[in-house]
């Protein structure tokens, strides 16, 4: 099992932005240096919480100082943007990684950014298919380009000049493609089949009880199966909330306080999914109250928590309970504490996730 680090990411509007791209940027740099194998980075144009539009122009930044680590996008939100644009950029970052790029896409997930983009009312899951099948023909194919489609139509004809190197669009460094993954948070999440039909990778939100991933990969099966394809585990990512601590006590304080930046993390996404009358996606069970979503609860549901051994014990059931997955997601927190967070990511990495390992490599040779 992979370890990587996932960031929104998410910060409190009130602190000094360019401090906080520093510290975003640091986070990805500590997790190359303890071994994380990828990191991603989401994309949100109207939201002073997750700051950072183009996370693909942030990520370069990093591709200079780090060696081994895999950028991806979480997720590039494809009805906002002409896919014609992202083929392009998507395919430099690619060359400038020399191939450390994961293409992650989706149809949004910010009610503001819709607006934005005049895509509230539209068929946004529709318009993801679209534009990734486009994306995929700019790169497998050469001018003239003719793809026509519901959304858009891509056209170069009359202007293409071979001559001049004038039409060609880029094609990627990875081939025939980068390897392209989607994100699922709601219930049975229909997504996640798309994703298992298509052959996709998938991740699985962290802000949601751990039932809900095993559902995702429920419905990826359904779709893999569906089309005929194998359903591999390795292509299965899950996010989660980890802190580890020296002492279980120490994470207990810490996470007691509503106010550290975890307990701000599920006020401020508490707040807005329930603003869409969403908070089922926080909820193990859809008869709880929506009053009942309170922070501590949402603490107990989905943060993994405590000292090494206990985390240890805490993900050895989550994997139980989900089975095996490719690549475990650590998310990203405000770094309220900064040696607290660093601190946990140290032991995540090598304390925990040797063990892990460890335990997995023993079952899978007892199968």
């Amino acid at each position: 099992m992979k370890l990587g680090l996932f960031m929104m990411p998410l910060h409190d509007p009130q602190r000094n932005y360019t401090k906080v791209l520093q510290e975003d940027r640091e986070a990805i740099l500590l997790a190359e240096k303890l071994g994380f194998s990828e990191a991603w980075v989401g994309e949100h144009y109207s939201a002073a919480t997750e700051p950072i539009p183009d996370p693909l122009q942030f990520m370069a930044t990093l591709i200079s100082v780090t060696r081994t680590i895999k950028f991806g996008t979480s997720v590039i939100n494809l009805p906002q943007h002409h896919p014609a644009q992202v083929a392009g950029n998507c395919a430099m970052f690619d060359h400038l990684s020399e191939g450390r790029f994961i293409m992650g896409v989706g149809p949004g997930g910010l009610g503001s950014d819709f607006e934005l983009f005049k895509v509230t009312d539209k068929n946004r899951s529709e318009m993801m298919v679209e534009a990734i099948e486009i994306i995929h023909r700019i790169w497998s194919s050469d001018p003239p380009y003719r793809i026509p489609g519901k959304y858009w139509d891509i056209t170069i004809d009359s202007s293409y000049q071979p001559r001049l190197g004038i039409g060609p669009m880029l094609k990627p460094y990875q081939k025939p493609f980068p390897p392209l993954a989607v994100s699922a948070m709601s219930p049975g999440s229909l997504t996640a089949r798309l994703a298992g039909e298509r052959g996709w990778g998938l991740v699985s939100a962290n802000f949601m009880p751990v039932g809900h991933a095993k559902s995702h990969w429920d419905q990826y099966c359904a779709g893999a199966k569906a089309s005929n394809r194998r359903a591999d585990r390795a292509n299965w990512r899950l996010a989660r909330s980890i802190l580890v601590t020296e002492t279980d006590k120490e994470a207990a304080d810490y996470l007691a306080n509503e106010k550290s930046s975890v307990g701000w993390y599920y006020a401020y996404l508490r707040d807005n999914l329930g603003t869409y009358k969403l908070l089922k996606i926080f909820k193990p069970d859809e008869s709880i109250p929506d009053d009942a979503v309170t922070i501590p609860q949402c603490i107990d549901w989905m943060v993994i928590h405590g000292s090494p051994k206990r985390v240890l014990d805490q993900l050895v059931a989550l994997v139980d309970e989900v089975g095996f997955f490719g690549t475990l997601l650590l998310t990203h927190k405000d770094w309220d504490k900064p040696d607290l967070h660093k601190r946990s990511m140290t032991l995540l990495a090598e304390q925990v996730m040797p063990r892990l390992r460890q335990h997995l490599g023993a079952l899978q040779a007892a199968e």
